[in-house]
């Protein structure tokens, strides 16, 4: 039991190595550091809500969105028709945002044209501010997942224009 060492030892913040007193000023606290009496740490991220592993500060969620896991946006036609139709009426933001039951950053957010397009939130606005708003259009399909050539027609397609009278949802007419 030779290599155990039995000092005391101070955990607290009293004193520092072997019984040494912390320097209570910065001036003495410079000097300890200047005569190395005591070392300092440098703390990755101290004092910040950031984590300590990260490597480098890039979103990861940006780093893999690519066009085709783009999430489709609001634009800027429904953010102005929505700021245009709100003025108009003379509501805030906020106004607006109680009275369709939605927090106000979320109107900020269609005004901006940021926000993912939400159909019940687009008729409630619309249903709010007494007037139709421009919904965003669905985003093009590549060329080669349409499923086929643009000649050609589907048989639901070619009976429609042959003016067969179909009716959905119910048994066939009968004559």
């Amino acid at each position: 039991m030779e290599g155990q060492d039995w000092t005391t030892t101070n955990v607290g913040r009293g004193t520092v190595g072997g019984g040494k007193a912390l320097p209570k000023t910065k001036t003495a606290m410079a000097q300890a550091l200047r005569t190395g009496a005591v070392q300092s740490e440098r703390k990755y991220a101290a004092g910040m809500n950031s984590s300590a592993h990260s490597g480098a500060n890039v979103n990861a969620r940006k780093l893999e969105e690519t066009e085709e896991t783009r999430h489709a946006s609001s634009g800027k036609a429904l953010g102005k028709a929505i700021m245009q139709a709100r003025t108009a009426k003379k509501m805030t933001q906020k106004q607006l945002a109680t009275a369709i039951n939605e927090k106000p950053q979320v109107i900020g957010q269609y005004e901006q044209g940021s926000a993912i397009p939400n159909p019940q939130i687009i008729s409630k606005l619309e249903r709010q501010l007494n007037c139709r708003l421009p919904r965003p259009g669905k985003a093009p399909k590549a060329a080669g997942a349409a499923g086929g050539a643009k000649g050609k027609q589907t048989a639901n397609q070619a009976q429609q224009k042959k003016g067969a009278n179909l009716t959905r949802g119910g048994p066939a007419k009968r004559r």
